[in-house]
């Protein structure tokens, strides 16, 4: 009778530490992001130095490892725009080391003229979470591709 107790109660207290840890998940993720939507891009303590990053979708998909080739992805991208912003929809806890990040972009293409509302307003980002590092992060331009490739619904 104790064992089966013990047993009941470790259970319950391993869910009672996955809760947390998938909460903190949530917070770093939703602290980088904060800073985006400032338009503060510069911090990288959020990310794992062998960071993957991966643009699962849109007009350029593409991928990589590491800081500095996240950077450079990131400024080719930001300087494409004018009066970008990046607000979050939802932040989703999928499990102990993913979290969903639902967003929605304006802004102007510098070249086009395009608002990007007109193209993928609503976009996802996935992002993998070990310890207190983000370890990859999957853009998504069009959000629904993000619902199919997690066997997600809205």
């Amino acid at each position: 009778m104790r064992c089966r107790f013990y047993l009941r109660h470790a259970e319950h207290d391993r869910r009672d530490t996955a809760r947390a840890m998938s909460q903190e998940n949530v917070e770093l993720v939703r602290s980088l992001h904060e800073a985006w939507e400032r338009g503060d891009y510069s911090s990288t303590e959020w990310a794992d130095p062998e960071v993957e990053w991966v643009v699962a979708d849109g007009p350029e998909p593409c991928s990589g490892k590491g800081l500095i080739g996240l950077g450079q992805a990131w400024s080719a991208w930001l300087s494409a725009w004018e009066d970008l912003r990046v607000g979050v929809d939802e932040y989703r806890d999928l499990d102990e080391g993913r979290v969903l990040i639902l967003q929605r972009k304006s802004g102007r293409g510098k070249q086009s003229g395009l608002e990007i509302g007109e193209m993928h307003a609503e976009s996802a980002t996935l992002c993998h979470v070990n310890g207190d590092k983000v370890t990859k992060m999957v853009l998504y331009y069009e959000r629904e591709n993000a619902f199919v490739d997690l066997g997600l619904s809205e």
